[in-house]
């Protein structure tokens, strides 16, 4: 193993690395630096996405690599759309990442790298370039990540790298992924270069649609029952300040005798 590749393994916050954290530790870090409560229907969100990126960062084989950052950050962004106090979002982020030793603007920075690559291709361009039939020179980074992870022995597939690669399609273009032949034809070259099972691919991306969906539920309903508290809150206070208020005195009256 190379002196990169063993930098690229090493957990700063764990180090050194035979002293491999377990959950437990990676939770602890994270509410360290995360100290408020997590609303309850983002709590589970938050926990898997926790587990999922430690046991990651802790197995020999894995990598991180730009598609797999734009997994987690597209992830996270989606299934906490929504989240009040909005400014936690970040807070929460920040502890997600740094209870793995990872700074969140390199997660931030190579998904956003890859959003605006995404942006400048065609679908059938980004097909071409993920399933290494085609290297452009504008798209040379993404090439460049295709042919090491094609190169890789030893390469650990995740669902957060499948959504990575299902948000760089829909970025080039959202009907892509919504029709589904046209999604499973495009990812069977990708998956062919990558040397990943395009069936396992499939089911864990109609997973992160299907559970995207219940959280938008989720969220509609959580909006309309702060909705009605708002207004009963509301009710209660003008029912209130209609009793503190006495109705004013009216006009006097003249009265004739």
């Amino acid at each position: 193993m190379s002196e990169g590749e063993n930098e690229s393994q090493c957990i700063p916050i764990f180090c050194p690395v035979d002293n491999v954290p377990t959950v437990s530790d990676t939770k602890r870090a994270f509410y360290k630096v995360h100290t408020r409560p997590i609303n309850s229907i983002y709590r589970r969100v938050v926990e898997e996405l926790m587990v999922e990126m430690h046991l990651l960062s802790v197995n020999v084989n894995f990598k991180y690599d730009p598609i797999y950052a734009l997994g987690v950050v597209s992830s996270y962004d989606r299934f906490m759309q929504g989240y009040r106090p909005e400014a936690d979002k970040a807070s929460i982020f920040r502890a997600l990442t740094g209870a793995i030793g990872v700074e969140p603007q390199q997660y931030r920075q190579d998904a956003q790298s890859l959003e605006s690559l995404a942006a400048n291709l065609s679908a059938n361009e980004a097909i071409a370039v993920l399933g290494g039939s085609e290297s452009p020179e504008k798209a040379s980074q993404l090439s460049k990540i295709v042919e090491e992870i094609a190169a890789s022995e030893h390469f650990k597939y995740s669902r957060l790298f499948a959504i990575g690669l299902y948000v760089f399609l829909e970025l080039t273009d959202p009907d892509l992924v919504k029709d589904e032949t046209r999604l499973k034809e495009a990812l069977e070259p990708i998956c062919a270069k990558l040397g990943i099972l395009p069936e396992k691919t499939q089911k864990d991306l109609e997973l992160y649609r299907s559970n995207l969906e219940k959280m938008v539920q989720a969220q509609i309903v959580m909006e309309d029952i702060l909705k009605a508290d708002r207004k009963k809150r509301q009710e209660r206070e003008e029912a209130k300040n209609a009793v503190a208020t006495p109705p004013s005195d009216s006009p006097d009256e003249t009265t004739s005798e």
